[in-house]
């Protein structure tokens, strides 16, 4: 393990975290906030340019990366962005509690949306911002930010395959800053035309940003307490967020490609994406038969249903209705969608779309297999075979993920007062989604857990945004003894 090689890089991460610090301190220049607002995003900003030139100093002559140090670095990496992330909250004393601050930002950057927060009403302006934006950030990736700003060299793709979500890895073109710009360019064109169309609909330019940040990178913080009950054109800001967040649930591959002339051929071979659009009419549609009996209009049913399912679905947790109200039923798609979550190389979590597609395709190829002795079934995706490696991968991930979560959930469950909320409250957070059931529902927040769970909760953000393996890889005892040797 090269520690200098981890410092020097983990250094231009800590840079890149100071400079949009600063976008803080602008905001609240402009709202005209307190001397002790903007000093703590200014002070934070400063110690991260401090340290990062410290880092910087190190400058080793080779970088050579290995799939175990990419994975520490990026690992390390996200849980030091939101450590630093958290320590203007608590300099403003808006989040006093480092472990709460440290939640709400990790919860910003994972994009799950988590909160501790009772009330909004307390954030200035410039926390608002910088909670939404971590979002923004978050979404595509911090590192794939980061990559799309540092020197072309192959060396990095260890970083972005480590952060990158979905079984597979694959270059948009030869150079891997090129590929970090084209999904960072894409990310950026989309979010601002979503800023303008709500801006359309008269919401507030503040506001805009805020909800297309949360939208965007599929986060769902909310921004005030009253919701988008607070806006003159209501029912058509929730179909655009709903649509938006569907669409960002959507392999960023798919968008680029389809600008290169390839959209029909994608909508006819992508199997990934056609699974995707079936589920969500599916769900939808078995919601709506089962709570239709709740609503008058059935404007006003579609319009909520199709939102959750599409917030759900995303992980971005955005809420209209309180869906824990529901039937047993309608609750039990909404946490199937948790644990499925977007397409692999969209802003969202979950296990990802491919992945349980892939669990199907093998279980049918070896149900046949089964009734045929001897018959050689090879399962396809998108008229492909699937290789061996590749089907290795996605079985072990299921495992670990299992493993991983039962692990959370029995630290959370010493706390919780029932199985709901327990287990709804590690498949939120692990599956970067928001909000879960019973305590820890769309109207309620992650407060009733101690320090200790609440840090759990964290680390599993993390490990749900980063797909597990950085996290293990950090944390095992070869890596630790290296680190501090």
């Amino acid at each position: 393990m090269k520690r200098t090689v981890v410092a020097y890089l983990l250094g231009k991460i800590l840079l890149v975290e100071s400079l949009l610090l600063l976008l803080p301190v602008i905001i609240g220049l402009i709202y005209r906030e307190p001397v002790q607002q903007i000093g703590s995003y200014l002070f934070v900003s400063i110690l991260l340019g401090i340290i990062a030139f410290l880092a910087g100093r190190l400058n080793p002559k080779k970088i050579k990366l290995y799939s175990r140090e990419g994975m520490v670095i990026v690992a390390l990496g996200w849980i030091t962005l939101s450590f630093f992330g958290a320590l203007p909250l608590v300099l403003t004393k808006e989040i006093p509690n480092i472990f709460d601050a440290f939640f709400e930002i990790a919860s910003g950057f994972t994009t799950t949306g988590s909160s501790i927060l009772p009330t909004l009403s307390t954030l200035k302006h410039s926390s608002l911002f910088w909670r939404s934006f971590t979002h923004f950030v978050g979404g595509m990736g911090f590192l794939v930010f980061t990559l799309a700003v540092l020197p072309n060299t192959s060396e990095y793709i260890q970083l972005m395959r480590a952060e990158v979500p979905g079984p597979t890895f694959g270059k948009l073109v030869s150079k891997l800053s090129g590929t970090a710009r084209i999904l960072y360019g894409l990310y950026i064109i989309m979010t601002a035309i979503l800023v303008l169309v709500l801006v359309l609909v008269k919401v507030p330019l503040f506001d805009a940003f805020l909800l297309a940040f949360g939208t965007a990178g599929t986060g769902g913080f909310g921004i005030n307490d009253q919701g988008f009950a607070i806006y003159q054109h209501k029912q058509m800001i929730e179909w655009i967020i709903g649509i938006g967040m569907l669409l960002f649930g959507i392999n960023f591959n798919i968008y680029y490609l389809s600008l290169l002339g390839y959209l029909k051929e994608l909508l006819k071979n992508d199997e990934e994406l056609r699974f995707y659009i079936l589920i969500v009419i599916t769900a939808t549609t078995l919601i709506i038969v089962n709570v239709m009996r709740y609503y008058d209009a059935f404007s006003d049913l579609l319009r909520e249903v199709f939102f959750t399912v599409s917030s759900i679905i995303t992980t971005t947790g955005y809420s209209v209705t309180d869906f824990s109200k529901w039937p047993v039923f309608s609750q039990i798609i909404l946490v199937l969608l948790m644990f499925i979550g977007g397409c692999a190389g969209s802003t969202a979590g979950g296990i990802k779309v491919i992945r349980i597609l892939i669990y199907i395709k093998e279980s049918i190829a070896e149900l046949k297999r089964s009734a045929q002795n001897g018959r050689v079934v090879v399962p396809k995706i998108s008229g492909k075979a699937l290789s061996k490696r590749v089907e290795n991968q996605v079985s072990h991930y299921l495992m670990v993920y299992i493993v991983m979560f039962v692990i959370i959930l029995l630290s959370v469950s010493t706390e919780a007062n029932d199985f709901t909320t327990a287990f709804t409250a590690v498949a939120a957070t692990f599956n970067n989604i928001g909000p879960g059931l019973s305590e820890v529902g769309p109207v309620a927040n992650f407060s009733i857990f101690s320090n200790w769970n609440k840090f759990i909760l964290s680390i599993g953000m993390i490990a749900g945004r980063l797909e597990i393996y950085p996290m293990i890889i950090l944390f095992s005892p070869t890596t630790v003894k290296k680190l501090l040797e």
